[in-house]
């Protein structure tokens, strides 16, 4: 029975190379023959080798780690999002590390000190409040911060996002469409780019179709806030005939408000679009007509980006937009033409 760490030298002479090839094949983008990196895998596995991250932090100047900052994890993209960024940047070599903080300034602060105390390669900072100082701060320290699925004013900061304003014009676009006269908007977050895109997206189509929105409230997000908009849209009896809603989290709420406890059916007196396309809206409980939010495609661009910043010390790339698709299912009449996804 072996006791102890199996060691590199040990791994090497195995193998019948040397202790720097042992290194080599287990530092990612480093070249080594197929045969070779057979031979110290398999003596690798024999022995119970596992190379030391620590030791080759040191000696890289890299800890091949990555930050992610989340405020929380109720609305289920962030839960699908943080598993493609988590495949995706172990693909490369890195793994992560996943810090909470709600949405107050103070607390995202101290988390990115923390953050910085682990030495981390680089931050992605997702569902939170960014600050302009905060970024800014980051951005003296030097550490490479991409904002994913959210955005700031600075256009010069990198970020990936869905093209939330056209994901907006779109939704008021299909609603027109399929005959509604009364449409409500559920808002997301005023105080997020992405909330406020969504909502100028979906006026500027109302208004470019001569149409005023029979309500429009920030529902910060919020399914609680969500629910109590809902029952109040029809508090005087007459309510809207469809509701845009600002993500799937917050649309959730605003079927089951509608079905359960107003008696209305979906969609014959009430459309509902959310945005987001999470697993739950293809559930045959909500069959959620939405907006997908290509989580696979924006989880690789801020990868890439994110990497080509580690790597190359490359000024920030801007920001990425990425195309948002309408998935069409059974929460809304549907016009001619726009035909439910399967």
């Amino acid at each position: 029975m072996r006791v102890g760490r199996a060691t590199a030298a040990e791994v090497a002479k195995l193998a019948g190379v040397s202790q720097p090839t042992v290194s080599r094949v287990f530092m990612p983008g480093s070249k080594v023959s197929a045969d070779k990196q057979q031979r110290v895998r398999e003596a690798a596995h024999k022995l119970g080798y596992r190379p030391n991250t620590l030791a080759r932090s040191l000696n890289t100047g890299r800890s091949r780690t990555i930050g992610i900052v989340l405020a929380y994890l109720k609305n289920p993209f962030y839960t699908e999002a943080l598993e493609k960024l988590s495949a995706e940047f172990h693909e490369h070599g890195y793994h992560i590390m996943t810090f909470f903080a709600s949405n107050l300034t103070d607390e995202v602060d101290g988390v990115v000190e923390d953050l910085l105390a682990h030495q981390v390669d680089g931050i992605i900072l997702a569902s939170v409040s960014v600050s302009s100082e905060l970024t800014k701060r980051l951005q003296d320290h030097g550490i490479p911060l991409v904002l994913f699925n959210r955005g700031q004013e600075n256009p010069d900061l990198a970020s990936v996002t869905a093209a939330n304003f056209e994901g907006g014009r779109l939704a008021a676009r299909f609603l027109l469409a399929g005959g509604h006269t009364r449409i409500a908007h559920i808002a997301g977050w005023q105080k997020s780019l992405n909330g406020r895109e969504r909502q100028a997206g979906f006026l500027a189509e109302m208004a470019a179709r001569r149409m005023e929105p029979f309500h429009v409230v920030d529902c910060e997000y919020s399914r609680v806030i969500a629910r109590k908009a809902t029952l109040d849209l029809f508090q005087k009896g007459f309510g809207p005939d469809a509701i845009f809603v600002g993500n799937d989290h917050m649309a959730f709420a605003v079927l089951e408000t509608l079905k359960h406890e107003l008696g209305l059916d979906v969609p014959h007196e009430v459309s509902v679009v959310g945005y987001d396309d999470v697993a739950m809206a293809a559930w045959k409980t909500f069959d959620l007509t939405t907006l997908r939010q290509p989580a696979n495609r924006m989880a690789e661009a801020t990868v890439r980006m994110l990497l080509s910043m580690i790597d190359d010390s490359e000024p920030s790339p801007g920001r990425i937009e990425i195309e948002s698709q309408l998935i069409v299912r059974g929460s809304t009449r549907n016009p001619a033409g726009w035909q439910r996804d399967p």
